[in-house]
């Protein structure tokens, strides 16, 4: 029986129906896999971009899914840069090979080819055909016996090559090919894409390291008064760590500084959506502070930019001018009326000497030439000491004491003081060490110590008016320094005010008596000769005015 039905099955083909039945089924199966496959890999391609792999990562992952489906040994992605085609990603990457960075020639490429044409290639590699191309040598050499060229097209335009390379011949179907065309546009939207992400990546880059290195302070504040962004600037500026300066809204990084609410720029500039200026003083320095109205496209507030500059040095050098200007032209007017001085003083001193010498010293008269002849002799030594301060031409260091600085100036200035019932107090120290420095500029300092204390004075009826001058060496900060300090019991200067006084064209004194450039300049000059001037004061009790200068290793006449 069983033999019976075996028969008939044979005459009917109904087991040769099933066999091929069964291997048409698992070859559906199959192509449904690779279909499955492929479609797996485009859309691998597709995420990987969004999750920001690199593109050697892609073609790692790509590759070892297209061995599943395809015998291939490597991938190689070629991209056009300045008219040149380069190597821009392998994988795997084997030395004595086409590498990464790696230039492909015009001259016999098979690469060339498919820019040119826009057209896939495939081609195979053979002994007799190794020299053919270009290329062939690299690939014979890796055993690649066959490669598959696509042709990448972002917006109808050749951006690349992509190169599929098997050590095998491989029979491609044209389902195959239209995958792998698939495939390279999808990497050439890919790369276009990272492209233009690198080229975003690297503007906001540039943007951030300009931000940073703009040697002014810049803050993005928002309308509520949070501080969004701030330069590299502001961290030097300000003692505080950056995540202290974030966690502060504007007004509170600068409570201290803002007297009242009508300095507060931001605020203007929310109110007004105008540009607003103040100008601070902050952290001791003089800032210039400009808030800029950031509009979006419908001209709605949406931020402030604020520009601060520290002005301080800046406006040193410009009182520092303006007193050097004005210096230079009381000196040009001092000397010339000491010239026209110098001539009758001439003859009063020299008639003065002739009559003394055939007076009678027991006489009234001869007391009276004597009179005549020292305060004419006076009045050449004040002559001399105003041409010495009148020569600003030259500031040149040398040798010098702040002794002589200092009796050089009461010969100048010593008359009007006393004249205004201020008894001056001499403490010079003596064998005072010299510096190293400028005779005049030294005299500069001087003077506008004793006059800001003579107007200091001037004010005060209910005490003995006095002004103490005292030299001496001292030790600051482990580095000896001889120091001039001129102390007066006047008025004083308010708390306030003390850190303040050394800005320039800051002042306390009626227009008429004070530029506020004095003791900014003095300070500056200070500063030059390597030293620094300090202040002790207080209301109604005094001041007391240090200049501080390092001594040199002159040895004392």
């Amino acid at each position: 029986m069983n033999n019976k039905l075996e028969m008939i099955d044979l005459l009917t083909g109904v087991k040769s129906s099933k066999r091929n039945y069964y291997m048409e089924l698992k070859k559906t199966i199959s192509e449904l896999q690779k279909k499955n496959m492929q479609l797996e890999i485009i859309n691998d391609v597709m995420k990987s971009f969004n999750v920001d792999m690199s593109m050697d990562d892609m073609l790692g992952n790509t590759l070892e899914k297209l061995k599943q489906i395809f015998r291939l040994e490597r991938l190689c992605l070629s991209i056009v840069e300045n008219e040149q085609l380069i190597v821009s990603n392998v994988y795997p990457s084997y030395p004595k090979s086409l590498q990464k960075g790696n230039s492909i020639p015009k001259e016999h490429s098979l690469f060339w080819t498919v820019m040119t044409t826009r057209s896939a290639c495939t081609h195979t590699f053979s002994k007799q055909n190794r020299m053919n191309m270009a290329e062939s040598k690299f690939f014979y050499e890796l055993g690649i016996r066959q490669i598959l060229l696509f042709p990448l097209i972002s917006k109808d335009k050749v951006i690349g090559i992509l190169s599929v390379e098997s050590k095998q011949l491989i029979e491609y179907e044209e389902e195959d090919y239209s995958f792998f065309q698939q495939l390279s546009d999808q990497l050439a939207v890919c790369t276009e894409n990272a492209r233009l992400y690198n080229r975003v990546l690297a503007s906001k880059k540039e943007w951030e390291e300009t931000f940073r290195a703009v040697p002014n302070m810049i803050f993005l504040i928002d309308l509520k008064g949070n501080i969004l962004l701030f330069n590299d600037a502001v961290k030097d500026f300000f003692p505080y760590e950056e995540k202290v300066i974030y966690e502060k809204t504007w007004n509170e990084l600068l409570s201290q500084h803002l007297v009242d609410e009508s300095e507060n720029l931001l605020t203007e500039t929310i109110r007004t959506k105008k540009l607003a200026y103040r100008q601070l003083t902050i952290q001791d320095r003089i800032c210039e502070l400009h808030s800029y109205p950031s509009l979006n496209e419908n001209e709605e507030l949406t931020g402030v930019i604020i520009y601060m500059n520290d002005v301080t040095d800046k406006l040193q050098i410009e009182a520092q001018l303006i007193h050097s200007g004005k210096l230079a032209a009381i000196g040009e007017m001092a000397a010339g009326v000491a010239h026209e001085l110098n001539n009758p003083l001439t003859a009063i001193l020299g008639h003065s000497q002739l009559l003394l010498r055939s007076a009678n010293k027991e006489t009234s008269t001869y007391e009276m030439l004597s009179d005549i002849k020292n305060c004419g002799e006076r009045c050449k030594h004040i002559i001399r000491s105003l041409l010495t301060f009148s020569r600003q031409d030259e500031y040149v260091f040398e040798k010098c004491s702040v002794n002589k600085a200092v009796e050089q100036v009461l010969n100048l200035i010593r008359y009007q003081i006393e004249h205004q019932h201020i008894s001056i107090e001499l403490k010079l120290m003596d064998e005072l060490p010299y510096i190293d420095g400028s005779l005049q500029q030294i005299e500069q300092i001087v003077i506008n110590l004793l006059l800001n204390a003579k107007h200091a004075l001037e004010e005060r009826e209910d005490v003995h008016r006095k002004i103490v001058i005292e030299t001496s060496l001292n030790i600051k900060d482990g580095e000896e320094m001889i120091s001039l300090s001129v102390t007066d019991n006047g008025t004083g200067i308010a708390e306030e005010n003390l850190q303040e006084i050394f800005n320039p064209f800051f002042t306390t004194k009626k227009a008429i008596k004070g530029s506020g450039l004095g003791l900014s300049v003095s300070l500056g000059i200070a500063k030059v000769h390597g030293g620094t001037i300090e202040v002790i004061s207080q209301v109604e009790i005094g001041s007391t005015f240090t200049l501080y200068l390092p001594r040199n290793q002159y040895k004392n006449d």
